[in-house]
């Protein structure tokens, strides 16, 4: 053909063997631009694919390391909430402690000491105001408000002061008080009274066990609760006899109402009243409830307080038989009203402080000072006491018998155990670290998940999710420890305050382990994914990274190789040129 360059054989093997080796030159340049031998399927379909398939469990593993490494840091957050968690409640636990040093410092008895002389008296009916014909009456009940049965060798019944009786017979009959065998108290069968003369001859009487009691003087011994004026003043004076005139309901202190003198004692330092219900059964009264609307069983029709507006009812809160507060209420008067005109007056808010639980429908006076002895609080009507008005706190024991004066115009008198006064000071403390123990929980969360408030922890360690591990949350809150907010009043409910911070100590302590334990695991699995993704990494590399100094040993002869090739192909065309010289 016409225009046809014809090679020569010569010249067309040399042509195609400089092609071969600039194709393999051009392949192994581009493997020293990649770094890889295998960068595409048709270069090594098996090694390419296998690469990738190691590159993908690789990536999906890296992406799992960033939620391990969250976890990591979520349980960190609940760890550094343990920590600081265990602190608050070993705070809680020295507040309790120091509770229950104060008092023990102070009486935790129930005890009440006379003021008259009675050392040396052969024969008590001959003391002004005895008689002959004069019964010592008590109600006793215990810490839960279980009721005993005093009983003396000779049967139930009251103290009789017969002729001829001398001080220390008296104290041998009140010490002869058991609970009756066959109740169901925990005193069965024990002695419930401890009858004494202090140095200065005065008597004194003190429950045993933590128990509460009653004394009801009745001087002409038949039990009746005030039937006449007349028995109201003996039965007074049978009570001043014994040295215990000035702590007794009397008569001329709580207007025209007549009732049995008498008056409690009891272990606490905190006077709690019986639950305050509406007239709708299953609902407790509310703060916002009227006195007038308090009933005293669920659902009952009879009134709790009846206050007479027209007449003007006055509350009468007397403190140590000297200090003496009126507060005046009237129809539209609320539980919570009591209760702040109790707390913002003046005078009682140096010695008591009033409450109202909704939930339990309790209220409460309860002593804030160690010279707060006595608690009188009753009620008068300047129209109508004996009939009209009531105020049935329903404070203290009343188990076996019911004084006229807690159905009209009632008073109800207590001599309360003493304590050092810091023990309102404790509950406030108390309860402000269970407020924190609350507020560090909400904030111990991480990203959403709080263990310390009962949220579960999923960390996953494989690809597919098949592989977890579940860090199951506590709620450790100040209800999830079974913490409730303090009463300090008595030692019982101190020892049960520290029985319960034990508690809750264990178990941030055991949560605590359960943590490290889980936090110990994640890291361990962390670790263990980190080195399993280098490990795919490697194998992937294997597959496709190529070696640099075998390529670059291979450039280094493909370029020799085309050197030589040019040479050879200028030998080959050596003939042709040789024609030229014809010329």
């Amino acid at each position: 053909m016409t225009g046809e360059v014809v090679l020569s054989a010569a010249l067309r093997s040399n042509l195609l063997s400089l092609q071969r080796t600039q194709g393999s030159i051009d392949k192994v340049q581009n493997i020293l631009s990649t770094g890889l031998k295998v960068s595409s399927a048709l270069d090594n379909p098996q090694n390419f694919f296998a690469s990738q398939s190691l590159k993908n469990r690789s990536s999906d593993l890296t992406t799992l390391l960033d939620g391990i490494g969250q976890s990591i840091q979520t349980v960190k957050a609940a760890d550094a909430g343990v920590t600081s968690l265990t602190s608050l409640v070993k705070q809680a636990q020295s507040i309790v402690s120091s509770a229950r040093d104060a008092i023990s410092n102070g009486s935790k008895e129930a005890s009440v000491t006379g003021t008259t002389n009675l050392k040396g008296v052969t024969d008590l009916t001959t003391v002004t105001g005895v008689g002959t014909t004069g019964v010592i009456r008590f109600d006793i009940v215990n810490a839960d408000g279980l009721a005993l049965t005093p009983s003396t060798s000779s049967g139930v019944g009251g103290i009789a002061i017969a002729a001829g009786d001398s001080i220390e017979q008296l104290i041998a009959k009140i010490n002869d008080l058991t609970d009756a065998t066959g109740s169901t108290s925990p005193t069965n069968g024990k002695q419930i009274l401890k009858a004494e003369l202090t140095s200065a001859g005065n008597l004194k009487i003190t429950a045993l066990e933590g128990l509460s009691f009653s004394v009801n003087f009745d001087a002409d011994g038949d039990a009746a609760a005030g039937e006449t004026a007349a028995n109201s003043v003996v039965d007074s004076a049978l009570a001043s006899a014994l040295g215990f005139g000035g702590i007794a309901k009397s008569q001329a202190a709580e207007s025209t109402t007549l009732f049995t003198t008498g008056f409690t004692a009891t272990a606490s330092t905190k006077l709690t009243s019986g639950t305050f219900y509406t007239a709708t059964v299953g609902t407790k009264a509310s703060a916002s409830t009227l006195l007038t609307a308090v009933r005293d069983t669920d659902g009952g029709s009879t009134a709790r307080f009846i206050n007479n507006a027209t007449g003007g009812t006055s509350y009468n809160i007397t403190i140590n038989d000297k200090t003496v507060v009126n507060l005046a209420t009237d129809s539209t008067t609320t539980i919570q009203g009591l209760v702040d005109l109790i707390n913002n007056d003046s005078t009682l808010k140096g010695f008591i402080k009033a409450g109202y639980d909704a939930t339990t429908g309790k209220f409460t006076v309860e002593s804030i000072s160690a010279s707060t002895q006595t608690v009188k609080i009753g009620i008068t009507d300047g129209s109508n006491v004996a009939t009209t008005d009531k105020a049935d706190f329903d404070f203290g024991v009343k188990a076996t018998f019911t004084p006229a004066a807690d159905t009209a115009g009632s008073a109800e008198n207590f001599v309360l155990a003493t304590a050092a006064s810091t023990l309102s000071q404790y509950e406030s403390d108390y309860n402000t670290v269970l407020s924190n123990i609350d507020t560090l929980v909400s904030d111990a969360g991480y990203r959403g998940v709080n263990l310390l408030g009962g949220d579960t922890l999923d960390t996953y360690f494989n690809e597919d999710r098949s592989n977890k591990l579940s860090t199951t949350g506590k709620d450790l809150s100040s209800s999830g420890l079974n913490l409730t907010k303090a009463d300090f009043s008595r030692l019982d409910t101190i020892t049960a305050a520290d029985t319960k911070i034990q508690a809750a100590l264990s178990t941030v302590r055991g949560f605590g382990g359960q943590l490290s334990n889980s936090l110990s695991i994640i890291q361990t699995r962390e670790d263990f994914t980190k080195s399993l993704v280098a490990t795919l990494n490697e194998g992937s590399d294997k597959l496709t990274v190529a070696d640099q100094n075998e390529e670059g040993a291979k450039l280094l002869a493909l370029q020799t190789r085309q050197q030589l090739g040019v040479t050879a192909l200028s030998l080959a065309s050596q003939a042709q040129q040789s024609v030229l010289k014809l010329f």
